[in-house]
């Protein structure tokens, strides 16, 4: 049974991602910040659908948040798949001149070096793996790794930066025969999207996307299983907008 590590998988997308994989027969080692109490009901469901799943409360952003996921990753016989979601929006919109340095640390040690340095870690321990699992690093970023957004720059150079990430890696990692790639997701329907859903509803019926609706969780969950499965094994550090049409270039 091949094993995934999805980080930020309580919630959004990561739940989304989460509870596929478990469903097609993946064994999860779901990551979130909140307790195994505070989330019961999603543990439930994850483990109904993959009885062998498992649950860590952990945080990327620190030394011991990155040790406590691979120690429980390792328990449970090993990862194939690291599913890089784990990622935070700034507490308040701010405009660019007035971004704060601490939203900026807050968000780049999570969304960036937390990340880097959990994907460092885990790729060694992937090198070392033998399975005839497909092996691969999957970073969920966004469209705001190339789309301009000042009112949330912080989130943007996060994302951006990841998408360096994805590159880095996959050059490094491809002589292993580890595949690493890109998710660039739209305007999904989650809680994060929740302040702003009439904001971008209007703007989704006024004519902003081709594909005339928000995306859900789901639709991001379908790449990363056929990513998993092994469908796309010929490209490594390749990005996929799963944005309904957002990035197209349109007169």
């Amino acid at each position: 049974m091949p094993c995934a590590i999805v980080t930020g998988a309580s919630r959004g997308i990561g739940r989304g991602i989460s509870l596929l994989l478990a469903e097609k027969g993946y064994k999860i080692v779901a990551v979130g910040t909140r307790s195994a109490e505070d989330v019961a009901e999603y543990v439930g469901e994850l483990t109904s659908r993959s009885p062998e799943s498992i649950y860590v409360a952990a945080d990327i952003s620190t030394p011991d948040g990155r040790a406590r996921i691979l120690e429980t990753a390792a328990k449970a016989g090993g990862f194939d798949i690291l599913v890089n979601n784990a990622g935070i929006a700034p507490k308040v919109r701010a405009d660019l001149l007035e971004m704060t340095e601490e939203s900026l640390d807050r968000l780049i040690n999570t969304n960036l070096k937390g990340t880097f340095l959990l994907t460092q870690a885990a790729a060694k321990q992937l090198i070392e793996r033998k399975t005839d699992a497909h092996k691969m690093i999957i970073n969920i970023t966004s469209i705001s790794a190339e789309t301009s957004s000042t009112s949330r720059g912080e989130y943007c150079i996060s994302k951006a930066g990841l998408s360096m990430v994805t590159k880095l890696f996959a050059d490094r990692l491809a002589e292993y025969g580890i595949n690493v790639y890109e998710l660039r997701p739209g305007i999904i329907e989650t809680d994060m999207t929740a302040v702003v859903k009439d904001k971008y509803t209007a703007m989704i019926n006024g004519g902003l996307l081709p594909i005339k609706r928000m995306g859900q969780p789901n639709d991001i969950a379908k790449a990363v299983y056929a990513l998993a499965e092994g469908y796309f094994a010929y490209t490594t550090g390749s990005v996929m907008n799963i944005d309904g049409g957002f990035t197209l270039s349109r007169l």
